[in-house]
């Protein structure tokens, strides 16, 4: 007994180590935007601001345009969630369903594209989107979005779809449904927590996402936050750490809202299909 109520307490340790070491650089961040001046030249930093402002959030938004730049990196990331789901589940029921050599083809391009860093994929992309006059579009930049995250996303669904039993889709066809009937009416609605965890992850992916964005897009309207970010550090690396705190704080909430929000409806989701079952 005393064995276990000790392993039981190490790993809440351990647990509790690793949030905060999760948590640190959040919190650090959250201080430095409401420190002022003074406090963020000191040579003794401190963990909570002294006398908290927020100037460093009006100047955020006195020196760059971090709405615009918020209302493109949504536009994209949305587009992108959006799209990339909606391909990708049919494919996931397609791999999951029929493992001939079609199949494991699918799976190895997607193991293989996961290992293709961004440098070598961006100037193929680059001639790709010059020809289809899509350099400095959002549009293109949501294509782009949606074909790096739909190896990953196709990855995560068939591991959802093989987990609903086949036998309920066999039903589903004695009773006279086609295949895309039975995918609509029966395995997507228990495929709901995987869409939308699928949907979470290429949302964050393409709002965070920075060198696709700063190759692609010119013209300082259609630039996305995490490209607007750079642009607090001067021409010689200086960065102004109040305002650029400020801005990645603000860049960091909509991630973390998106997450809260849909965490909910993936447990909610999750046990209400334990329930039923």
């Amino acid at each position: 007994m005393r064995t276990s109520t000790g392993g039981r307490v190490g790993q809440y340790a351990a647990l509790f180590a690793y949030l905060v070491f999760l948590a640190f650089p959040f919190l650090w961040l959250l201080s430095t935007a409401f420190k002022s001046p003074r406090e963020l030249g000191s040579l003794h930093p401190s963990w909570i601001p002294e006398d908290p402002t927020l100037g460093n959030f009006r100047q955020a938004f006195d020196e760059q345009p971090l709405l615009r730049a918020a209302g493109n990196s949504l536009l994209a990331a949305a587009g992108a969630a959006l799209i990339a789901v909606l391909i990708a589940t049919p494919l996931a029921y397609v791999m999951a369903r029929h493992r001939g050599r079609l199949a494991k083809a699918a799976t190895g391009w997607v193991v293989v594209s996961q290992a293709f860093p961004l440098v070598l994929v961006i100037i193929p992309l680059f001639l790709v989107l010059k020809n289809l006059r899509m350099i400095n579009s959002l549009t293109g930049l949501v294509m782009v979005y949606v074909v790096w995250a739909l190896p990953f996303a196709l990855w995560m669904l068939v591991g959802y779809v093989r987990a609903v039993p086949a036998e309920l889709e066999e039903a589903a066809a004695v009773d006279g449904a086609g295949r895309v009937r039975t995918l609509v009416s029966v395995t997507a609605p228990l495929l709901a927590p995987g869409i939308v965890a699928t949907g979470l992850f290429a949302f964050i992916t393409a709002w965070n996402e920075f060198f696709f964005a700063l190759v692609l897009l010119k013209t300082p309207e259609k630039q996305t936050l995490p490209v607007v970010l750079t642009h607090f550090i001067g021409a010689e690396g200086v960065a102004d750490l109040g305002p650029l705190a400020a801005a990645a704080f603000l860049a960091t909430l909509p991630s973390l809202v998106v997450f809260a929000i849909i965490q909910r409806r993936i447990t909610g989701g999750m046990l209400a299909g334990a329930v039923k079952s």
